[in-house]
């Protein structure tokens, strides 16, 4: 029986692919640097700011030399705050609330979750909010969702996990947790919830 649905944070409650999209475009438009200049800046820190090893504030001077422009930081908390929801998930995990533990499991950065925890009041709805860059570990790793059973006090087979990467969901999978690829191009709702209902969760009225 399943009693707990973990959700992919950007791709899967967001309607970007990855955080790190969201936030070099925003800077890219802003700054008016050019995209792909943005997103090689930020490249080779993104592993050490994943996984907790550094974080935005410590290498940000180090970014703004390879930008050749020394930036705000209050710039990039606003290209985080940019991240646009998907209201038709966000939807969908509401309803689900009612019945099972409802949870987040991302490779992210720790200073751009914890703002969009707050911006958006997330942990009203998800519960455990489950960072690598707070772990230590991502997704591709079992001890990303071991800790987050263990905060569910659930087995891992009363799980579910939905992520856009199917790369993503072998790690869980291996560990006996059920798992659904959300097809983030398609926006493909429909095969979400029949998947959904294949393994027995009821998704009721937000």
């Amino acid at each position: 029986m399943v009693k707990a649905v973990l959700f992919d944070f950007d791709g899967v409650l967001t309607t970007d692919k990855t955080g790190s999209l969201t936030t070099t475009r925003y800077l890219s438009k802003r700054t008016g640097i050019e995209l792909s200049r943005v997103q090689s800046a930020f490249r080779r820190f993104n592993d050490d700011l994943t996984l907790g090893r550094t974080t935005h504030a410590q290498v940000w001077d180090r970014l703004c030399g390879d930008l050749g422009q020394q930036l705000s930081l209050d710039l990039l908390h606003e290209a985080f705050a940019s991240t646009p929801l998907s209201q038709r998930m966000l939807q969908i995990a509401r309803a689900l609330r009612s019945r099972y533990a409802v949870g987040i499991v991302t490779d992210n950065k720790k200073d751009r979750i914890d703002l969009l925890k707050k911006l958006h009041k997330l942990s009203s709805l998800f519960d455990p909010i489950a960072v690598s860059a707070e772990i230590g570990a991502g997704k591709d790793s079992p001890r990303m969702f071991l800790e987050v059973v263990h905060r569910l006090g659930v087995r891992p087979d009363e799980c579910i996990f939905i992520d856009n990467s199917r790369k993503n969901l072998v790690a869980p999978g291996a560990l006996g947790i059920k798992t659904i690829y959300f097809d983030d191009e398609r926006q493909d709702f429909d095969a979400l919830l029949a998947a959904l209902h294949a393994h027995g969760v009821i998704v009721g009225e937000a």
